[in-house]
């Protein structure tokens, strides 16, 4: 089975031997008072991922590179900016995480496909590894919100009450995920366009979007997530 790693569009070389993807617990146990305990259910809390990526210093054989070769420095970068990135204003900007999974015969299984926050990742350069790097990355998956003000108005009357007036929430700072799609076995990108825009002729939008995973746009493989329009 191939898995392949995609951090904001942008392909691992180097496919982790191992991720960790962790559903955290809310849930609250209470005792009543007739000393029964019982269990508060409650929305799971944020996922997090976590694996270890090799960054390799040479196009090793066994190392995918969609636009050609990468150096280890080339990825160090991506994390910089994933990690620093901000939109207008101002605020620290969440992206895409996509591990896809493809049998050996090209059918599709599940992907891991979650806007995540990164946490933080260490570089870790060991003499038995060569100049080639391992980065241990965390993720934390991100979930919009909304947000409201209240204001503290004084009182007319003198010892009359303080009120509050909630003002209308502010709406959620949302980025609306992409429509995907994952290449299998005999895909082209004029099929693909078909499926999904309804017309063949579309192909060249497709390409366009995601000409860092396609050179050409008669070259795609199996596995790969295109970013529809």
């Amino acid at each position: 089975m191939a898995y392949t790693f995609f951090l904001d569009g942008v392909q691992l070389p180097v496919t982790p031997p191992s991720l960790r993807v962790r559903i955290r617990n809310q849930n609250k146990t209470i005792t009543l008072i007739n000393e029964a305990e019982v269990n508060l259910l409650k929305t799971a809390g944020l996922t997090e991922i976590s694996f270890n990526a090799l960054l390799p210093q040479a196009p090793y054989p066994f190392a995918t590179y969609p636009s050609g070769f990468r150096s280890a420095d080339y990825y160090l970068d991506v994390l910089n900016r994933l990690k620093t990135r901000k939109d207008s204003a101002g605020n620290l900007m969440p992206f895409q995480f996509v591990c896809s999974r493809v049998m050996p015969s090209g059918k599709p299984l599940f992907d891991t496909n979650f806007r995540v926050s990164l946490e933080e990742y260490d570089i870790k350069e060991d003499a038995g590894d060569g100049f080639d790097l391992t980065v241990s990355i965390s993720l934390k998956q991100y979930r919009d919100y909304g947000t409201k003000t209240v204001t503290i108005t004084q009182p007319i009357t003198q010892g009359a009450p303080a009120t509050a007036q909630t003002n209308q929430a502010r709406p959620a700072q949302s980025t609306p995920q992409p429509r995907t799609h994952t290449v299998v076995s005999g895909d082209t990108l004029w099929n693909i366009a078909k499926k999904n825009l309804g017309d063949g002729s579309r192909y060249g939008e497709i390409f366009d979007l995601n000409k860092d995973k396609i050179k050409t746009p008669n070259l795609i493989y199996p596995g790969q997530v295109l970013i529809l329009p």
